[in-house]
């Protein structure tokens, strides 16, 4: 297996230039997939369990960031994001990334999982690669900006160390809450039925636009160089374990829904 050190810091093209986007890290992206595996119906439990030969959502929620580091995937890079101008209320094909972005990439994850001729071999790393970009999809600055590469140019301080606005999303809040992916899991809100039935409506797109809604307040989060600390931990650190948790249940949906 190639180490995952290696793929935190993997740099691919994107259409504005070479640049890396990374993404919830190992804690994230496990908790989201936690979640989610709670809200699965047994048939999708049945059918996943198969795929995946009895691993877990949890364990192959980060597949998608480890095959960054073998250039046969390389082409997977630009599936993790969808660069969205400000104030964007359409998704435009013309204006998409011709080698793909994450609106696309869950798409085909679906379509293929949906395919009764997919191969197994196949589904199973699209199913991988779902859990991976469901996850992705919550986290804020993947629907950012492309000139500042989702927040990646936007130097920050955090805790006195020199990092960007993305980073800090991805994992540097979620590392200094020093929790587990299952504690991160456990300490979600509780919500009814209602409100979980009302968090998994809508689509891939819809979730998208509220994304980027969210990633307006990101940006303006934080200046250029601010020294960020505690009271950023309290202010956002709440929004992030909502994400987390959204990300979850509407993974849960997705998947049930393909093996319902």
């Amino acid at each position: 297996m190639k180490q995952l050190l290696l793929s935190a810091y993997f740099l691919f093209n994107i259409s504005v230039g070479f640049a890396g986007y990374n993404d919830w890290g190992q804690t994230g992206h496990r908790a989201t997939a936690e979640i989610a595996q709670s809200y699965l119906s047994k048939d999708a439990k049945k059918e996943i369990a198969k795929l995946l030969n009895g691993k877990s959502l949890a364990f192959v929620s980060t597949f998608g960031d480890e095959i960054k580091s073998d250039s046969e995937y390389r082409k997977f890079g630009p599936w993790h994001y969808v660069n969205l101008p400000e104030g964007a209320t359409k998704y435009k094909v013309e204006d998409a990334n011709p080698d793909g972005d994450l609106l696309m990439a869950l798409r085909k994850c679906v379509d293929v999982l949906k395919d009764k001729n997919s191969p197994k071999e196949e589904k199973e790393f699209y199913l991988k690669m779902l859990v991976h970009f469901m996850g992705d999809l919550h986290q804020p600055l993947h629907t950012g900006r492309g000139e500042d590469k989702g927040g990646n140019d936007i130097q920050v301080r955090w805790f006195g160390e020199g990092s960007n606005l993305h980073r800090l999303w991805d994992s540097e809040m979620i590392d200094s809450y020093q929790m587990s992916y299952s504690e991160m899991a456990q300490n979600t809100s509780q919500l009814s039925k209602e409100q979980r039935k009302s968090i998994s409506s809508g689509t891939f797109e819809d979730w998208m636009y509220e994304s980027k809604a969210l990633s307006t307040r990101v940006y303006a989060s934080a200046e250029v160089g601010e020294k960020l600390s505690y009271r950023y931990m309290y202010d956002w650190f709440p929004v992030v374990g909502e994400q987390l948790q959204k990300g979850g249940i509407r993974l849960a949906q997705v998947l049930n829904d393909i093996f319902d």
